[in-house]
């Protein structure tokens, strides 16, 4: 791969704080532009531009391979494009890659290796969904479809054959995917004790995965009212929520409260009219908002912020233990890209299929 043209030019939560981050975000719809204005740069033939929360890279080739001057010419093209100021110039760090190391970079990304949670599934959508955009702009070619195409296969076989993105490693990923194992999501009601962040997130996780409606009671009724907007959701009292318990099928409760806020009573009483359908209960609070007795009652689940960011961990722990796995993957295939690399090709751009 010696011969190969292609280049990188990025920045990512490793290297960048979001403040500058979000400085240098494209826009989707003014990403085509963009792809034009990289491909019209002197020397430069193809290009893709990636822009999600934690990373922004610009791919490209050039015509005469002189990594130097085209990294350059892509670090001027953002200063210039998001016109930075001086400090913010001094302070972009950014990684310059070029050929084989441009492909092992893609092909890690692709895989979910380079993510701030490992192994995570939806960067592969994203580098596909830039790619598209690029392919149907005309601004790739031979250099960049074969790296690409070759990128989704390597981050399919990562997947297929490794177990790098089984089990979820966040705290609220893992309260939603427990919830997921009980309900069909797409019929549950959700409480929310309090308005805490993580509650907000862990509601926000449930919905974008079909849950129907969420209720919100906190202490400040403005808070529950702003908070529940965000989900076209109802807003009560502090006072009232007690009393809509046998309404909903998961509780999350994050209260500042510095005794339990929810008690074996109420629960048994509203168990009582449910006929067995199961009631889960995910405690984020610290102190705990639930008297741990809760779940001594039948068809109750109770998981506090303790035993999920244990999952959390055993699940991440096992995401590493399978990291040398698909490193070995990666490498096996960045050979035989490499010696691809040497026979002929057309440059035609293949057919394409949205993820």
């Amino acid at each position: 791969m010696s011969s190969s043209r292609s280049i990188c030019l990025g920045i990512n939560y490793r290297t960048t704080p979001v403040e500058l981050r979000e400085r240098l975000a494209f826009a989707a719809g003014k990403v085509p532009q963009a792809l034009a204005e990289i491909r019209n740069l002197p020397g430069f033939e193809e290009s893709v531009v990636i822009s999600t929360c934690n990373r922004v890279e610009l791919y490209a080739s050039h015509a005469h391979g002189q990594h130097e001057v085209a990294h350059s010419a892509l670090l001027n093209y953002l200063v210039t494009h998001f016109e930075l100021t001086p400090d913010q110039a001094e302070a972009l760090v950014c990684y310059r890659l070029a050929a084989v190391e441009t492909a092992r970079h893609l092909f890690r990304v692709v895989s979910g290796l380079d993510s701030m949670v490992l192994g995570e599934t939806e960067i592969f959508g994203q580098v596909k969904a830039a790619y598209k955009t690029a392919l149907d702009s005309g601004t790739t070619g031979r250099e960049l479809n074969r790296l690409f195409q070759r990128a989704f296969n390597v981050g399919k076989m990562v997947r297929e054959k490794t177990a790098i993105q089984r089990g979820s490693t966040s705290v609220g990923a893992v309260a939603v995917d427990l919830a997921g194992k009980m309900f069909d999501l797409k019929t549950c009601r959700v409480m929310l004790i309090g308005a805490g962040e993580m509650a907000r997130v862990c509601a926000q996780s449930l919905l974008s995965r079909g849950a129907q409606s969420v209720i919100v009671s906190n202490r400040s009724y403005e808070r529950a009212v702003e908070l529940a907007s965000e989900f076209n959701g109802t807003a009560m009292t502090f006072d009232q929520w007690e009393h809509s318990l046998h309404e909903v099928d998961i509780i999350i409760s994050s209260t500042s409260a510095p005794h339990f806020v929810v008690k074996p009573e109420m629960i048994e009483k509203v168990m009582k009219g449910r006929r067995g359908h199961p009631l889960f209960l995910i405690d984020i609070a610290v102190p705990r908002d639930i008297d741990p007795k809760v779940n001594d009652i039948e068809d109750v689940y109770v998981y506090d912020i303790d035993q999920l960011s244990a999952i959390a961990e055993d699940n991440r722990r096992g995401r590493l233990n399978e990291l040398g796995v698909c490193e070995r993957i990666i490498e096996e295939q960045l050979e035989k890209f490499g010696r691809s690399s040497a026979l002929p090709h057309t440059g035609e751009a293949p057919s394409f299929s949205t993820p």
